[in-house]
């Protein structure tokens, strides 16, 4: 397995992947997998977002695959400049349970130690989602509130937890 800091060249195997985790998991994104496919240019807005400072996508690749993914991106505002956020976690089914989310994390979380103004990171998770859950909480993260009806995938509703990481 290996995890590295994807770049414009890696947008066609993270579209990819994307479309993958929105059918897999739609209760997981704002995004649906129907708005997903509509999109004019889908690979070159994603070579532009990994292509954009303050963006750090990671990418897990197995023989040579994109199967596992999560984004970290600092608030840009002066007043929340020492906030980032986990955005787009997936892993590919195949391969859950082998420590790829936990690798992908800790990337993310390493890297975001490593800019000076981040003091907290923060994501949201699906409440339902017992194994992501207790990944965030073994890493440091903390529950500090839940949105009840935060989705809604095919007439039923999905709570979200909302949750941080105290840095420094």
């Amino acid at each position: 397995m290996k995890i590295k800091l994807l770049t414009p060249a890696d947008a066609s195997a993270y579209w990819e992947l994307r479309l993958e985790a929105l059918q897999q998991s739609p209760e997981a994104f704002g995004t649906s997998y129907e708005e997903a496919i509509k999109r004019p240019n889908p690979i070159e807005q994603v070579e532009n977002i990994l292509a954009t400072e303050g963006n750090y996508t990671f990418g897990a690749f197995y023989e040579n695959k994109l199967v596992g993914m999560v984004t970290l991106v600092q608030e840009r505002s002066l007043k929340m400049k020492h906030r980032a956020n986990i955005f787009a976690m997936y892993v590919s089914p195949q391969v859950r349970g082998q420590g790829v989310g936990k690798g992908l994390l800790m990337k993310a979380i390493n890297k975001a130690k490593t800019i000076d103004e981040i003091e907290k990171v923060n994501l949201s998770v699906v409440s339902t989602n017992e194994k992501a859950k207790k990944l965030y909480i073994h890493l440091g993260f903390k529950v500090f509130g839940v949105e009840e009806y935060a989705l809604k995938v095919n007439q039923q509703y999905y709570a979200e937890d909302h949750m941080s990481l105290l840095l420094k």
